[in-house]
């Protein structure tokens, strides 16, 4: 599970491919800009902002685990394309296409119409396809298909049929349609399915498998595309030799590379295990990487590679292709570790009922990590932290790893203003909280999420997975369930008592009135007016917060202020919102223990997805004085190796992309390893 930003500007209250065997090639390098302060802001359109981020410690790593990075992250990069290609059919051959534009058009530059031709291709590339990254609504194009039209003629390039077409019409139109009482996989643009495949064929197709081992269930569906040939279901699977086998092959080279330069023993067995999966395709075979992966804490770097986080699929069975390569921040890690150490004690003294509490939590390692690269669903929008593996019985029985990515979280920090917070705090209490302990809140809610909450809990006995008896709301009812986790542990003393902070009513309430207001008001901007929320974690923060603010009603604890014309969201009572919290982490825990789809239907529908009409033009119209946008993500840092004359690293220079369209033509030239169609 992973742990996206909110609102990035309100984080300011947070926590080439060169040829193996021709080694004498170094990659092309990028423009490089030099500042002599660091620049974290790139640029900005549409609704987009652009920042760099740094990799503190570099010079601090031995030349082999240079080069175990350098391997790590151009194995992410060369299965860049997969990405593009799950999140929708036609999305490789509309951004060659369209990269063919903007790189060969000699016509006029100056006119409104290339601007949002330009606008446009950024928004695709922010996106890895022609829809929203985050509400997963097709892009709109503010240029007519005959300006397209005359663009490729001028530049001889070909895009017709429907892969034109859709740029314009209203089809596929929802990248992961969420709704209620549709057929989600057939409306869902995402290319996990075949175009004629439904619901009821993927409820039917995966009831029909049976594990080995029933206490130690596959992850049927993980890492194949469902489609129907002669209206029989079938599975590609994604492996070398089968669906994107070509890119696979790219990254097996490279995770070979990285192999013999692993840390140690552990690493090096994990490393392994990951590539057989990538050639055989095996889930039995991930498992027992997982298994291996989770148990190789040692060493300086780490890495998250495959298919992994299932939030596009309607249904929550296909991972979607993600790479993170993580080096160790010592200092922060230590420091948060007491979290791991004292994680029993969060389980034994949580809210849930006795039979949903682990008895025995076990292996939850938790570090701060500084990120050297990303690629696939982490970027260009990143996550802020992750906790895997995601497989139920493996957190049981042998545990996971949770990070928070250290320099992301400071480079959304050094990136942002505090306006737009001005506007929707309540009054000056409010503000000073924020400013004070924010930062440090959101840190620890991070924290708490990832280690706490995703470790977590457990099914009861014969329950099936949650992807299985939660369905559609499987990932929106997880997140809440975490979040929960990190709401009520964020007002207890036993922060304090663990050393964490000096003050943890302050730290709670400043955490508290960040989850209220975003929940309830800020989150908003990243919607059109009359939208439904959609994505998992946009509609866990309002079911959340809209919960307690029904349930707290008959006490006042959270009162609806109108001063001036404007709402407001004001706290009159931090206990019993505690206590709220608390009831509603028993219920959520109960509902994925028990497989309860009814209450989860209830709980999501009911408070986490229409949107308070009023409020929302309110917030839209509150929010038009700030020019920042409302999402940001990133570009990486671009790893160059120098060679000697056998061709050999001597070492590998960390330099900056000057430019975010520089560093995508950069990847679409070097890591092009899939055909258009596949």
């Amino acid at each position: 599970m992973k742990l996206k930003s909110f609102l990035s500007i309100l984080l300011v209250a947070a926590f080439l491919s060169s040829c193996v065997d021709d080694k004498s090639k170094k990659q092309e390098e990028p423009a490089i800009a030099e500042p002599t302060e660091f620049n974290y802001n790139v640029e900005q359109f549409a609704d987009i902002k652009i920042l760099r981020y740094q990799i503190p410690g570099w010079d601090n790593l031995s030349l082999k685990q240079q080069k175990l990075v350098y391997y790590l992250t151009q194995a992410g990069l060369s299965g860049r394309d997969i990405m593009w290609d799950q999140n929708y059919r036609h999305n490789l051959k509309i951004r060659k296409a369209l990269e063919n534009v903007y790189t060969n058009y000699d016509g006029d530059k100056s006119s409104k119409d290339w601007s949002t031709f330009e606008t446009y291709l950024k928004r695709v590339w922010f996106s890895n396809g022609i829809h929203h990254h985050y509400s997963n609504d097709k892009l709109k194009p503010e240029f007519s298909s005959d300006y397209l039209s005359q663009l490729l003629a001028a530049t001889n390039t070909t895009l017709e049929g429907d892969a034109f077409d859709v740029i314009f019409n209203d089809a596929d139109s929802k990248k992961v349609n969420q709704a209620k009482g549709v057929d989600n996989v057939a409306l869902s643009a995402v290319n996990f399915y075949g175009p004629d495949v439904t619901n009821a064929d993927v409820e039917s197709f995966y009831k029909a498998k049976v594990s080995p081992n029933p206490d130690k269930p596959l992850s049927f569906g993980l890492n194949s595309q469902l489609v129907k040939e002669n209206g029989a279901l079938k599975e590609r699977v994604y492996k070398s030799g089968g669906l994107y086998g070509s890119a696979i092959d790219e990254v097996v080279k490279w995770l070979e590379l990285a192999k013999g330069v692993a840390e140690n023993e552990a690493q090096e067995n994990a490393l392994g295990l990951l590539i057989d999966y990538y050639k055989t395709g095996d889930l039995q075979t991930w498992d027992d990487y997982n298994v291996a992966w989770t148990g190789a804490t040692e060493g300086d770097i780490d890495y998250i590679n495959s298919f992994i986080e299932v939030y596009n699929d309607p249904l929550g069975y296909r991972g979607s292709y993600e790479t993170i390569v993580q080096i160790n921040d010592f200092d922060m890690s230590q420091k948060m570790a007491v979290l791991s150490e004292n994680a029993q004690w969060f389980e034994d003294n949580s809210p849930l009922m006795d039979e949903h509490k682990k008895k025995n939590v076990v292996g939850i390692t938790y570090k701060v990590v500084s990120v050297a690269g990303e690629a696939g669903d982490a970027s260009p929008s990143t996550p802020i932290g992750v906790n895997l593996p995601n497989a139920n019985w493996i957190r049981k029985a042998v545990g996971s790893k949770s990070v928070s990515l250290g320099n992301i979280t400071n480079a959304y920090n050094n990136a942002s203003s505090s306006g737009r917070l001005k506007e929707f705090v309540h009054d000056k209490e409010e503000l000073e909280l924020e400013e004070k302990y924010g930062q440090l809140a959101d840190k620890l809610h991070t924290a708490l999420h990832e280690v706490i909450g995703h470790a977590s809990g457990q099914l009861n006995p014969g329950v099936g997975e949650t992807k299985e008896t939660l369905k559609n709301y499987a990932s929106t009812l997880e997140e809440g369930r975490a979040d929960l986790v990190g709401l009520y542990y964020l007002y207890n003393s036993k922060l304090q008592e663990l050393g964490l902070v000096e003050d943890w009513k302050s730290i709670g309430k400043a955490a508290y009135d960040g989850y209220i207001r975003n929940g309830l008001m800020t989150q908003l901007i990243r919607l059109n007016l009359g939208d439904d929320v959609e994505e998992a974690h946009m509609r866990n923060r309002q079911w959340v917060s809209a919960w307690a603010y029904e349930k707290g009603k008959a006490d006042n604890v959270i009162e609806k202020v109108t001063r001036d014309g404007k709402t407001y969201f004001n706290i009159n009572d931090y206990d019993k919102l505690h206590d709220l919290f608390g009831q509603l982490l028993r219920e959520t825990q109960r509902i994925k223990s028990e497989g309860d789809y009814a209450a989860v239907e209830a709980l999501v529908e009911g408070y986490g997805v229409k949107v308070d009409q009023a409020i929302h033009t309110e917030v839209l119209e509150r929010n038009k004085q700030f020019p920042s946008a409302p999402y940001s993500g990133f570009v990486n840092p671009v790893l160059i190796p120098e060679t000697n004359d056998a061709g050999e690293i001597t070492a590998v220079k960390v330099t900056q992309p000057e430019t975010f369209s520089g560093q995508m033509l950069d990847y679409s030239k070097h890591y092009n390893f899939l055909p258009e169609v596949n």
